[in-house]
């Protein structure tokens, strides 16, 4: 499973970080980080989830309010 965040579209509700723990309040930037991801294109964060904490990182997924984390399963369909 596969997790991108899109930095720029963040706006700092933190619901992501209640969630799943790889992802970090920056308060400096007023947004969230996606600990240990690589940035693929400017400000897109791309981290291959571990089995174990595929739950958690779907549930923080599902409670961005704009929709700024995307999940994709093994096939590269979009989960959330």
């Amino acid at each position: 499973m596969r997790i991108e965040f899109d930095r720029d579209t963040c706006i700092g509700m933190y619901q992501c970080v209640d969630e799943w723990a790889t992802f970090e309040k920056n308060m400096d930037d007023g947004k969230a980080d996606l600990a240990g991801s690589e940035e693929t294109e400017e400000d897109l964060f791309v981290l291959e989830v571990p089995e174990d904490e595929e739950f958690d990182a779907e549930f923080a997924a599902r409670v961005c309010p704009v929709d700024a984390i995307r999940l994709y399963d093994d096939d590269g369909e979009q989960v959330v």
